[in-house]
């Protein structure tokens, strides 16, 4: 294999996409009434799951100078793709994919790729030096189908010939995309055309590697005979061919093709209960390319692409689809007994945790997510509550002052409710902070949400509000509290894990039961036990001992849970002080979320009219900074 010292190990040329996909699974797509939006396009999947997979993958293509080209650039970046290549168009559009899941065998599909900007690269965007910088070049055929694209791919195959790159072929047939069907036509999957064969057959010789379905090997050796069709392409290419057969697995031919397939070893696929057979193949090469790249053997290599396309078929969406290393490894040590991955809690758990694109190692948070106290606080000093929403603006100046001045970029962050600071939440959205918003219905006990149903509720949210649910429980309740909190929150924990949310855990004892350290970690392993598994943890401050036994209980049931943050139920500095001490080198403990002592103050002040706006910041500022100031200085 070629030099693993290489700065890439996989180029991907292609097409990239933005896939738009029906949600409601059953419906025609003149039904559909909501999309999801996916990264997409054959060669973008594959660099996408290849970097899932831990290789160094970059994407040669373009992209438009718009929403939808910043949105593929992105993704790219957050799998850890190299994204140097990928050109931006200052006159085309990103490509769009409309599809659709009917049912188990109809998937309506239309390409909007109509002078689009992965369709206009050209022989003047192919470098050299960035082609020699890899160990393998993988083209996708659609790229052959068009003078200026197959001009472009050409040239790349022949610096990755002269440098000794591996070269590798995903046929990727469309009949659509060769313009041999009606433009709206993108489900048919074969029709024989002597000239796409002619065309395709000119260049199978330059690769080394040639990947296809039994369909994608009839075009390309120009008979719908499988064996037939592999000898006629192993007569103009000396590559190793690798034949997907559906559920049953996949072939690999490195030399002669047999007469039989009695003579052919299969490498069995997993067999699973399929939604979405799109993208399956997209998944399939990226496992493939893993093992191929990293020199283990076909059967390994093998093993790899067919778990990844079986997991891809079972869940909605192609690139999001496309399993992590850790995942794909957790399932293929017990695919047998896996029938169903999409049911499968702990390979949900995986590919929901492991897939997640930044980490927050440490977090100096102000919480100002108050509804019931600004509104107690208000009637009390006899103010309008309307108020409220502009107070909370004022908070959030000040935070924006505190984070450029304490330099808290990757550690800033909030607790905002909608129902006064929905204009601060529009504000701080986009920013890169970490965004918590609350659910509960403020003081309920048993749990209530404040605007009803959380399905109803998280259809409209941003994907990087973390959705923040404070229970007051304690695990001496009475059977009616306890498991009327527990359906609740379970709830909540699902619908996170279906809509793609963080889920914040706030866990505070009831006041007028005893408080001891000991309930709270009893209270964690109870939600652990249901196979409640938050991304957080909300906890107020414990003894160093107590940290200490938190860390191994979350260690044991969710390594992959990111911490705990500590609350701060309006103590003063003094006493957060000495809770912050507490925690210090504890890794579990991320960092602070704290509100009251830090604004409640200057709101009583401010709403008293004793001090002016200014005056308001200025105050707010001082108590974050020393908060943040003793968060940094515990021990």
């Amino acid at each position: 294999m070629t030099d693993h010292n290489k700065p890439l190990d996989l180029i991907c040329l292609g097409r990239v996409a933005v896939d738009l996909y029906g949600q409601q699974i059953g419906s025609r797509l003149e039904d559909m009434g909501s999309f999801a939006k996916y990264f997409g396009g054959s060669s973008g999947n594959v660099c996408y799951g290849t970097a899932r997979q831990g290789l160094k993958s970059s994407m040669l293509a373009r992209v438009g100078n718009e929403h939808f080209g910043r949105f593929l650039r992105e993704e790219l970046n957050r799998v850890g793709a190299d994204t140097s290549n990928l050109i931006t168009d200052p006159e085309r559009l990103t490509a769009l994919v409309v599809l659709g899941i009917k049912d188990q065998d109809t998937f309506p599909l239309i390409f909007y790729r109509d002078n689009c900007a992965d369709m206009a690269i050209s022989k003047s965007d192919i470098n050299e030096d960035y082609i020699a910088s890899s160990r393998a070049l993988a083209i996708t055929g659609t790229h052959l189908s068009h003078p200026n694209t197959r001009e472009a791919v050409m040239t790349a195959l022949e610096f990755a010939g002269k440098h000794q790159l591996k070269r590798i072929l995903d046929i990727d047939y469309r009949p659509v995309l060769w313009g041999l069907t009606s433009p709206g036509d993108g489900e048919t999957r074969f029709i024989a055309s002597d000239e796409v064969t002619q065309q395709l057959q000119s260049v199978l010789h330059h690769f080394d590697l040639i990947v296809g379905t039994e369909e994608e090997f009839h075009i390309a050796g120009g008979t719908t005979d499988t064996l037939a069709a592999l000898k006629a392409v192993r007569g103009v290419s000396n590559a190793v061919l690798v034949c997907k057969r559906g559920a049953s697995g996949c072939v690999v031919l490195e030399s002669d093709v047999p007469d039989t397939w009695d003579d052919v070893i299969l490498h069995s696929g997993v067999r699973v209960k399929v939604l979405n057979v799109l993208g399956a193949g997209d998944a399939f090469l990226s496992g493939l390319l893993r093992g191929y790249l990293n020199n283990e053997n076909w059967e390994q290599a093998c093993a790899y692409a067919n778990a990844c396309g079986a997991l891809v078929v079972s869940r909605h969406g192609c690139a999001p689809a496309m399993p992590t290393k850790e995942e794909l490894d957790n399932y293929l040590s017990r695919a047998d007994s896996v029938p169903r991955p999409d049911l499968d809690d702990h390979l949900n758990h995986l590919h929901r945790v492991t897939t997640r694109d930044k980490e927050w190692p440490e977090l100096n948070i102000m919480a100002f997510d108050h509804r019931q106290q600004l509104t107690n606080l208000a009637l009390e000093l006899g103010v309008d509550t309307a108020v409220i929403p502009e107070l909370k603006k004022l908070i959030l100046k000040a935070g924006e002052l505190v984070a450029k001045e304490a330099n808290l970029e990757g550690k800033v962050g909030c607790f905002v409710d909608s129902t006064f600071g929905q204009e601060v939440l529009n504000d701080v959205t986009g920013r890169g902070w970490w965004v918590a918003r609350p659910i509960e219905l403020p003081g309920s006990r048993p749990l209530f949400l404040e605007h009803g149903n959380i399905g109803s509720q998280l259809i409209d949210w941003p994907l990087e509000h973390i959705v923040k649910c404070l229970v007051f429980c304690h695990p001496d309740d009475d059977d009616e509290m306890r498991l009327e909190q527990e359906f609740r929150v379970a709830e909540v924990y699902k619908a996170c894990c279906k809509s793609g949310h963080e889920l914040l855990l706030e866990v505070i004892l009831p006041a007028d039961m005893d408080r001891a350290d000991e309930h709270y970690i009893r209270a964690l392993k109870r939600f652990y036990n249901l196979g409640i598994k938050p991304d957080w943890w909300k906890l107020p401050p414990l003894s160093a001992e107590s940290w200490d036994k938190v860390d191994a209980l979350v260690n044991e049931r969710d390594p992959h849970c990111r911490g705990v943050v500590i609350l701060g139920l309006d103590a003063p500095m003094d006493k957060l002080q000495a809770g912050f001490n507490q925690a210090a080198g504890k890794s579990i403990v991320k960092g602070f979320a704290v509100g009251r002592t830090i604004f409640m103050e200057p709101s009583r002040q401010r709403l008293l009219g004793k001090i002016d706006d200014e005056e308001f910041i200025c105050q707010i500022k001082a108590n974050y900074h020393q908060l943040i100031a003793l968060w940094q200085t515990r021990g």
